[in-house]
């Protein structure tokens, strides 16, 4: 077995596909294909798997609020003036103002280059304003203190591997050393609200699986994992941010029903009440004939 190759971890039952990200002697660093989980696993416990493209994992099946930010984020098409338009003496054209949509923006920065592929594509899909960044963990904060001014996002998702340590004092999840990378998400979190304090003009969306959810809320964060410190799926967040991104910023998003559409639930995500981020426009220009 070699960096990169899809395998699944034999005394797990093959529950979950990983990727290889790196051996060290006989054992493996693993980055979860579906799920956004980092591990470590003894190479002899590891199955090999067809390596096709990662991205095709994720983008196998549809979650089930795809659907729903689908419907919410439809907007009339702009009628088309007829090329052969030619008013006439009795006739005029007259510019009828309607509403335009403008979504919130996001600034999106992953871990992993496969998932920030994938949910690049389904802002694009969703009509979300998005600006994706594949980030290391440890180098998030560093990156995030750069981008902020540059991009002025509305929405900050802050994402990528995370677990709890294997090896870590018994039963002590209640420290930030007992994970893989929460430190990492805390850190970022707080440049994040160096920024911008106030969490109804920008709203954070932060953790991975297992992630320390209270320490990212208490950090400044909106939206966090993991409160049951289960694991998430690698499109939650993005469900989190579209959702906000097409709440009108005069309501606060619905927690428990944004939660409820997302793989993992309320065990994987949490957060606070927060205003959402959109706002209309007037006028899109329609034009219309009267006689």
């Amino acid at each position: 077995m070699k960096q990169g190759d899809l395998v699944t971890r034999r005394s797990y039952g093959g529950d979950i596909v990983f990727k290889i990200q790196e051996i060290r002697q006989q054992y493996a660093v693993l980055r979860g294909v579906e799920l956004r989980l980092l591990a470590d696993a003894p190479l002899l416990d590891l199955d090999a798997l067809p390596q096709r493209d990662p991205f095709q994992y994720v983008a196998a099946a549809s979650p089930q609020w795809l659907d729903s930010l689908k419907r919410s984020a439809v907007v009339p098409p702009m009628p088309a003036v007829p090329a052969n338009l030619q008013p006439d003496m009795g006739e005029k054209i007259k510019i009828r103002p309607v509403y335009f949509d403008l979504p919130g923006k996001v600034l999106h920065l992953d871990g992993d280059p496969f998932y920030l592929r994938k949910c690049m594509n389904l802002y694009s899909e969703l009509r979300v304003p998005a600006e994706g960044y594949y980030v290391t963990e440890a180098s998030m904060a560093d990156a995030l203190y750069r981008l902020l001014p540059q991009t002025q996002p509305d929405i900050v998702v802050i994402t990528g591997h995370d677990g709890i340590l294997k090896h870590r004092n018994a039963g002590d999840i209640s420290q930030l050393s007992s994970y893989k990378n929460s430190h990492n998400f805390v850190n970022a979190v707080r440049i994040a609200r160096q920024y911008e304090k106030n969490r109804d003009v920008l709203t954070v969306i932060a953790g991975a699986c297992q992630s320390h959810f209270e320490a990212l809320l208490h950090a400044g964060a909106n939206f966090a994992s993991s409160p049951a410190r289960v694991l998430i799926h690698a499109l939650d967040p993005l469900c989190i941010a579209a959702k906000v991104a097409y709440t009108p910023i005069k309501e606060t998003v619905n927690i428990v029903d944004v939660i409820g559409l997302t793989h993992s639930g309320l065990e994987g995500l949490g957060g606070v009440e927060s205003l959402g981020s959109y706002r209309r426009g007037v006028p899109k220009m329609q034009y219309s004939t009267l006689t």
